[in-house]
This record gives structure tokens, C-alpha cells and sequence, in this order.
């Protein structure tokens, strides 16, 4: 089937609308004069002209921001450059002259097409910086407490995230060094999207730590969150492999989740847990990689009354100072005894030291400061000021004035 107007000559808007849908429905539109301006440059042999070209980049500019896929936009190009050739009149047995006829249509199709995708790859980049803007200005207002709630739930709606239902907030954070994470080489959005399945989710950065919004309206931050465990390990363990150098003892980042609430207001109140969460792990130095504020709920207790918690450290574990070696040793064997149940063999065999030194040790607590390890009523106290001491990085951190 052909595309001829009056007179024999190629119907262009018949050809415009045939390659708009064979490229899948893009608009015609973005052809602008192309068409015309082929069937010159075949008339003549011309190249086109810088004010035509920058007509086309102004048609790849409008395509970027029409949400128009470049792989659309050529080939809307393309397909109306072939429909028009088979069109056009070839009255000639020159072989010179149908030469020249075809290299001034492929010319025109290049230089149309490059100037496109130009103008493209340009409005893109400036849409991407601006969407990238509005998700952080979005980000800190949802954590910051600042909106109002029906225009946060708008703006997140625009971005996939439905904070009408429940959300968990997961804080990534490295467990050395500034405690900022750089997963360099993990499409982190990627990992999580597919693990959160058809919730919403949003993953941004703050404050050198990962933060990642997932609904939850079941098990999802939980996958995310084991999905996330995965991917950082395998980084970890290509690193330590193209060193070639062992790993890390234990993991060198932690995620935290906090708890599963509605609206605006519970991302920020799950934000909060989940960075109190990893705030109170890096403190105790937990070895687990994936915590959850439901379950470090009674350390976030104490550190709530920072006075009192400094005070029972003091007043029950400075005199563990005088002891020979300092009250390090002896924290940590009281640590070590309480995590394994009041079994001292058992703590021994967890610090590599003989039963014998163990109750040495015990014993040397019990003198130092009046509290029996082993009965239980001493034993609450000084469990809950070992957990105190650890939080608040005493002895090797001077207490505060309670």
C-alpha cells in the first residue's frame, strides 16, 4: 500500500501517522517539518540546516519530558525516513544521480536522528536532576515532621509511595569507621523493589546512612531487609576477594527496622526507631547484621534517662576500677557471664580463659563492690549497669556529671 497525494506525490501526513503507530504510538508531532525537509534534501541534494536540526532537538527535548522512550523517538525517525523513500519519484537510470538521491536522504535521517537524541539526552538529564531534587526535598520534609499530611501523601504519590497504608523504615549503616555506607556497585533501588514486590518503596541517603520506606502490609520489610543482607555481603565478600584478604570478623555495616505504622507520621516515628535502633546496636556492639527496634526496646528504655543509667554505673561499677588491669577485664567477663546464663564455664570457654580465672574474676567483682554476681537480686542490678557501661562506652569514655 502506498502513501501518494495529489499529483502523484508522497502523502506526509498519511506517512507521519503510519510511523507514529509502528513506533508504538509515539506523537507525530515530534516529526515536525522532517519529512518536508527530506523530500527537499532528496530534490537537491542538501544537507539540512542547523535551524532544522535544532528544531529536531527540540523535538527530543519534548520527548524526554513527555516521558517519551528514545528507543520510541528513533524510531519514529526512522520508520517515517523508510515509508517516504519507497514514495519517492526515482525517474532516473543514472546510476551517479541515485547515488547522490540516497546519501542525501540517509544524511538528513543521520543528522535528524543524532540531533533528536541530543536534545534528548539533554532534557533527560535536567528531568532526572529535577525529579532527584524533589525526592530529597520530599525525603527530609517526610523525616523532618515538615507538610501537612495531605500534601505529603500527595507528593509521595507522585514518587510510588502510598503513605495512606502502613510503612517499616530500615537505617543502613556502617558498623566503622564515620558509620557512613557506600554500597559503590549495588543498584540498592533495584534490590529493593524487586524484594518489596508490588509495595511501595523509597530509598534514598541521609546522613551517610542508607534509608529505605517500604509498605508493609505484610512480611515485606522484613525480605527487603534479608534481600539488602545479601547483596552487602556479596560486596563485602568480592572485596575482601580482590584484596585477597580475609573478611572482617564480623559485618561491616548493620540495617535496623523500625516498626510498622500509617500515615505520615508513622515513617517518622519507624524512621526514628529504626535509627535509635542502630544507634543502641553500634553501642552494644551486637553482632547480628539485621536488628529490629521491637527488640532492643529495653535498651532504648534506659537510654531515655541518661542520668539515671550514668548514675547506677557509677555508683555500682567505678570502684571495678581499682582492680589489677582496670574494670575492663572484669565488664567483660560479668558480659560474658550473664549472655551464657550465670554458667562460668561457659563464659570461659566464650572469652578463652580457664573456669579458674573466670571465678577469680567474679569473685574480685563481688569484693570490689559488694554485689554477689550470682545472686540474683545483685545480678539484676549489675547486668542492667554492664548494658549501662556499654552504651555509654565506659571505662574508655569518661562518665558524665549525673
Amino acid at each position: 500500500m502506498t502513501s501518494r497525494g495529489r499529483g502523484g506525490r508522497p502523502d506526509l501526513a498519511a506517512i507521519t501517522l503510519a510511523a507514529s503507530r509502528e513506533a508504538g504510538g509515539v506523537p507525530p508531532g515530534l516529526l515536525g517539518d522532517y519529512l518536508p525537509a527530506v523530500v527537499d534534501a532528496f530534490g537537491s541534494g542538501r544537507r539540512l540546516s542547523a535551524a532544522e536540526l535544532a528544531g529536531y532537538a527540540r523535538s527530543g527535548e519534548q520527548a524526554a519530558e513527555g516521558g517519551v522512550a528514545l528507543g520510541g523517538l528513533v524510531d519514529l525517525y526512522l520508520s517515517a525516513t523508510w515509508r517516504l523513500w519507497r514514495e519517492l519519484p526515482l525517474e532516473t537510470d543514472s546510476l551517479t544521480v541515485l547515488r547522490a538521491a540516497v546519501l542525501a536522504v540517509l544524511h538528513a535521517a543521520d543528522d535528524a536522528v543524532e540531533a533528536a537524541a541530543s536534545g534528548f539526552e539533554r532534557a533527560y538529564l535536567s528531568v532526572a536532576r529535577r525529579e532527584e531534587a524533589e525526592r530529597r526535598e520530599f525525603f527530609e520534609d517526610l523525616l523532618s515532621g515538615r507538610g501537612g499530611v495531605s500534601d505529603l501523601m500527595n507528593r509521595g504519590e507522585r514518587l510510588g509511595l502510598r503513605l495512606a497504608g502502613p510503612h517499616q523504615v530500615m537505617v543502613v549503616g556502617a558498623t566503622d569507621g564515620d558509620g557512613s555506607v557506600s554500597p559503590a556497585g549495588i543498584h540498592i533501588d533495584a534490590v529493593v523493589a524487586e524484594a518489596a514486590g508490588p509495595s511501595s518503596s523509597l530509598v534514598l541517603s541521609r546522613h551517610g546512612r542508607l534509608v529505605v520506606i517500604v509498605g508493609s502490609a505484610g512480611g515485606e520489610a522484613a525480605t527487603v531487609a534479608r534481600a539488602l543482607a545479601g547483596a552487602l555481603a556479596r560486596q563485602a565478600a568480592g572485596r575482601s576477594a580482590s584484596a585477597r584478604e580475609p573478611g572482617p570478623a564480623g559485618p561491616s555495616w548493620r540495617i535496623a527496622l523500625g516498626r510498622s505504622y500509617p500515615g505520615p507520621s508513622g515513617v517518622v516515628r519507624s524512621y526514628d526507631e529504626a535509627a535509635d535502633a542502630l544507634d543502641v546496636a553500634q553501642r552494644l556492639g551486637l553482632a547480628d547484621e539485621v536488628v529490629r527496634a521491637a527488640d532492643l526496646l529495653i535498651y532504648q528504655v534506659l537510654l531515655r534517662d541518661r542520668a539515671a543509667i550514668t548514675d547506677l554505673v557509677q555508683t555500682l561499677l567505678t570502684p571495678l576500677a581499682q582492680a589489677r588491669g582496670g574494670a575492663a577485664p572484669l565488664l567483660a567477663t560479668l558480659d560474658a557471664y550473664y549472655a551464657r546464663g550465670g554458667v562460668a564455664a561457659a563464659a570461659a570457654r566464650d572469652l578463652h580463659l580457664s573456669v579458674r580465672t573466670v571465678t577469680y574474676r567474679l569473685a574480685r567483682v563481688r569484693d570490689l563492690t559488694g554485689r554477689d554476681p550470682a545472686w540474683p537480686a545483685d545480678a539484676l542490678a549489675l547486668q542492667v549497669a554492664v548494658i549501662g557501661a556499654r552504651m555509654l562506652d565506659w571505662p574508655a569514655t569518661p562518665l558524665e556529671r549525673a
